[in-house]
């Protein structure tokens, strides 16, 4: 299952510098939906994901506070595809783990 969504980059507030983006509601819903019961450690799910030229594997988190998952962008990333804290993000996310 894959989903295609824009959302902004943004930087954790903490003592690491992290930064994500925020897989929209709705399709985390579906992913919460469909993994349930096979998720990973800490709720994660495995994913393969694409922004522009740059493809890698992850996964992301579920949010408590944002009540959806996040997606990890790591650094080689941002700075290949030239983004910066609150930069329109298109992203195409793969899960890797479906479950039937």
């Amino acid at each position: 299952m894959a989903y295609d969504f824009t959302a902004e980059l943004w930087e954790w507030e903490g003592k690491a510098a992290w930064h994500f983006v925020t897989v929209p509601v709705d399709v985390s819903d579906e992913i919460a939906a469909r993994m349930e019961g096979f998720t990973r450690g800490f709720g994660s799910v495995r994913v393969r994901v694409t922004v522009g030229g740059s493809h890698w594997a992850t996964s992301v988190f579920p949010d408590s506070s944002r009540e959806a998952y996040i997606l990890p962008m790591k650094k080689a990333v941002r700075e290949a595809e030239n983004l910066r804290v609150g930069t329109a993000t298109r992203v195409h996310l793969e899960l890797v783990d479906l479950r039937p």
